[in-house]
């Protein structure tokens, strides 16, 4: 009987939880895959999205370089962030996986640095306003090779 007791409890406790009057549920995040190779390209350069809308990107590093010749990121920047400047500074900031520590507050998102035969995930709610937030790969030569793209807000 007590055995039967716990596992109800159990069970009970693993439910999520009910929504909170008055509370919209979060909608849930649209995947986006993007894959990275040794041509230091994305598969995907443009994402078209919503004002608000949540996403959350999975990039895989599909390639057979070794990870310290071929890593990969995905760093999504504010609209109107000068990427070229970003990406020099970023290529000085090994320590911080490339993403340079003076200009995170022009970061959205980002996933970790991977190696090839790894993948990683950001999620992220995209801003209410309309616009062109561009992502790129900062490890050093890959934005050079078209690593980079964009995200169109509307």
């Amino acid at each position: 009987m007590v055995g039967n007791v716990l596992i109800a409890l159990v069970a009970l406790l693993a439910l999520p939880a009910p929504p909170v009057a008055g509370q919209a549920s979060a909608a849930p995040s649209r995947l986006i895959v993007v894959t990275a190779g040794d041509d230091m390209k994305f598969s995907v350069t443009e994402i078209q999205a919503r004002r608000g809308e949540r996403l959350k990107i999975r990039l895989s590093a599909v390639g057979t370089a070794p990870r310290a010749a071929m890593a990969h990121n995905l760093v999504v920047l504010r609209a109107g962030t000068s990427q070229i400047p970003f990406v020099v500074a970023a290529q000085e900031a090994k320590a911080t996986d490339y993403i340079p520590a003076d200009l995170k507050n022009e970061v959205l998102a980002a996933t970790i640095l991977i190696g090839n035969g790894e993948f990683a995930e950001v999620e992220f709610t995209l801003p209410a306003r309309a616009g062109t937030y561009p992502f790129v790969c900062t490890f050093p030569g890959h934005f050079a090779n078209g690593a980079r793209g964009v995200i169109v807000v509307k």
